[in-house]
């Protein structure tokens, strides 16, 4: 029996414990609310009260509000703004004088009140202390520090801040490819601007409106006529240019700005093989490497079976594929029989499930009976029992072509992997856009969904089938030195797709009123710009997002007169699949934490 006092210590503990709880609720609820006045009023009470102390979190709740006033995220009077950048400087001191780590939300809080003071170095400085600290830092712990010293035009700097990213293996994304690009664009730095445009190429399958229109300022300005060679004849050998698009894997160089003189930008659309209507081009496919999908495969198979570990399940589907595959086709069954079916009276359709089942065998000319991927509980509802659902099903069990994936399974998981272990193509007008395929990265994925997705609509007759384009729809740079920029097209797979096209004439095909351009005075170019070092090399991206390994690849060179300079490809060092499932389950774990969202 315990003693009268441990029984006033755990009543008093329960105290302490719910008030903690309250408070930590109560923060919750502003930052919910996006309150940054009553937040700072429920910490001024706490440390005027004495009885209690902030911890980690609650710091962190009260650092984020401070932050998101002082930089307009929350919108407040411009005196309420500069009151809360104080406050958010004044607690984070208390913060380390009372002894509480920060962590990575700490100093990317810290770093954008930083950001609301004009201050990128000391913005830069945050991350710099999360690698003593030895906190990984995030994409949004440095994007402040960037993207400060993109706004003050501090080139220099902003480069290195891009290159501590990379070396901590921080992927940029696109808001931050762009504002790199403006700044060069801005700046006339031709090298970077070619850089740019390749890491864009890389890391982005279709550009969004704003980088369309910094592109659009970039080939249109005087630094852009003037970058390149002073004439064709210097530039390099038809046969090294091709030579380096094969060794890319077609659909860029790497070589540098082709020609010299005016560019003509125009939007412009493709034909159905990739032709491109304004200047004649055909856009080729980047071909993916058959060694990365393999691994892909064994990636996507493990972390599936820890995933749907109950009773061996996917384990099962493996040996199913085993027995009965291959398969030339793969069917997301509730995706194609819940089309449509969000009215009135409308379900699961067996109907156009099977119109679609043998519409796609038809359209790709296989004697295999396209892989129905099917919820169980969809054999056994109401829809299920119609007699013309009944008779559909029996077909398919008969052909050894349909599989039911059980309980609590999560089907995406079945009809991806097979897709991918059978290199077919993939019925669905699924985005893949939600938790699952955010494990997946942004590199290699993107490729393979490109050229195996079949999107379809429906109509009266038979289903439409919208197969993978015959060229990759990602920039492009031709052998002659052209560009196409593929426009972010939302998902109506009906309309037709825009380009940027951007094309010069060679030198000796310049008219009289064709004259080039002086070259614009580097009037930008103050000292903090002026050691940047053009580094062409910034173009070729890692083989796939999620390798744990740095990927040996041949580099963009600067221009060059001869095939002498162009530097010789080096074999990419492929990490072991084992490697790539560590990366997506560090991935997962990231994504499914559910601390308060201190997004910037």
């Amino acid at each position: 029996m315990k003693s009268a006092g441990v029984m006033e210590e755990l009543k008093v503990k329960r105290r302490k414990d719910s008030v903690e709880l309250d408070l930590q609720h109560t923060l919750e609820m502003c930052s919910k609310h996006a309150n940054v006045m009553q937040a700072l009023e429920l910490y001024d009470k706490v440390v005027a009260e004495g009885s209690m102390s902030f911890d980690q979190y609650c710091f962190n709740v009260v650092l984020y509000l401070c932050s998101s006033a002082a930089t307009d995220v929350i919108v407040l009077s411009n005196d309420q703004k500069e009151f809360c950048l104080k406050r958010g400087f004044q607690i984070y001191e208390a913060m380390k004088s009372q002894g509480v780590p920060p962590n990575e939300a700490t100093f990317t809080a810290v770093a954008r009140l930083a950001v609301a003071k004009g201050d990128g170095d000391l913005a830069f400085d945050m991350v710099k202390q999360m690698a003593e600290a030895k906190i990984t830092p995030r994409l949004r712990s440095y994007s402040p520090a960037l993207y400060t010293y993109c706004k003050h035009k501090i080139a220099d700097k902003a480069f290195e801040v891009d290159e501590h990213m990379r070396a901590a293996g921080v992927q940029p994304e696109e808001a931050e490819l762009e504002a790199l690009l403006k700044l060069s664009v801005e700046l006339g730095l031709e090298d970077k601007v070619y850089s740019l445009l390749h890491r864009l190429r890389a890391t982005v399958r279709e550009v969004s409106a704003s980088t369309v229109g910094v592109v659009q300022q970039w080939f249109t300005s005087t630094a852009a006529v003037n970058a390149g060679k002073l004439n064709w004849s210097n530039l390099p050998q038809t046969n090294a240019v091709k030579e380096a698009v094969e060794r890319g894997g077609g659909g860029w160089h790497g070589l540098g700005w082709l020609g010299k003189g005016p560019w003509e930008v125009n939007t412009s659309q493709l034909d159905e093989e990739g032709v491109c209507q304004t200047c004649g081009e055909q856009l080729v496919t980047i071909d993916l490497d058959p060694r990365e999908t393999e691994m892909f495969a064994e990636s996507l198979f493990k972390l599936a079976c820890q995933r749907e570990a109950k009773n061996n399940e996917f384990r099962k589907f493996q040996a199913w594929l085993d027995q009965h595959g291959p398969f030339d086709a793969i069917v997301d069954a509730a995706n194609v029989a819940l089309h449509n079916q969000n009215f009135g009276d409308g379900g699961f359709n067996f109907y156009q499930l099977n119109a679609v089942v043998n519409g796609i065998q038809k359209k790709i000319g296989s004697n295999r009976e396209p892989l129905v991927l099917l919820h169980h509980q969809r054999t056994k509802g109401r829809a299920a029992t119609a007699s013309s659902a009944m008779s559909i099903l029996k077909r398919w069990q008969n052909a050894d072509c349909i599989y039911t994936t059980p309980t609590g399974s999560n089907d995406d998981w079945y009809w991806l992997y097979a897709a991918v272990r059978y290199k077919c193509v993939l019925v669905t007008n699924d985005e893949m856009r939600d938790h699952l395929f955010e494990l997946l990265g942004n590199e290699f994925f993107p490729k393979w969904k490109e050229r195996h997705q079949v999107r379809f609509t429906l109509n009266r007759k038979d289903p439409v089938f919208h197969m993978p384009p015959p060229y990759s729809i990602v920039i492009q740079e031709s052998e002659k030195g052209s560009w196409h920029i593929p426009k972010s097209g939302g998902n109506d797979i009906a309309m037709p797709r825009e380009w940027l096209c951007v094309t010069r004439k060679p030198e000796e095909q310049l008219s009289p009123k064709e004259p080039h351009l002086p070259r614009e005075s580097q009037i930008h170019k103050s000292s903090e710009s002026s050691s940047i070092r053009h580094e062409s090399e910034e173009c070729m991206p890692v083989a796939m997002i999620f390798s744990a390994q740095k990927v040996e690849v041949a580099e963009p060179q600067e221009q060059s007169p001869s095939l002498k300079k162009v530097r010789s490809p080096r074999r990419s060092r492929l990490p072991y699949s084992s490697t790539i499932l560590q990366k997506l389950k560090t991935a997962e774990r990231m994504c499914t934490e559910k601390p308060i969202d201190f997004q910037i």
